[in-house]
């Protein structure tokens, strides 16, 4: 039997006013209503928008890896 398996990478936006782990989380939890096997994250990019001197959103770049099914 063949254990190797073929992922697939996607890169996706979450955001958030919270914090940059709520935004991750956002992302992560958006992008598995429509992906399955879900097994990995990687954290390339992280940015926000800034108001009077504070942060107001937090934007993380997030790529997301999954399994393909039959793999």
């Amino acid at each position: 039997m063949n254990m190797s398996h073929v992922y697939k990478i996607v890169e996706v936006v979450g955001s958030s006013t919270t914090g940059s782990d709520d935004a991750i989380r956002n992302a992560i939890t958006t992008a598995s209503a429509t992906l399955k096997n879900i097994g990995w994250y990687e954290v390339v990019e992280h940015r926000g928008h800034i108001e009077d001197g504070e942060i107001k959103h937090f934007q993380v770049t997030v790529r997301i890896g999954f399994r393909i099914a039959g793999s």
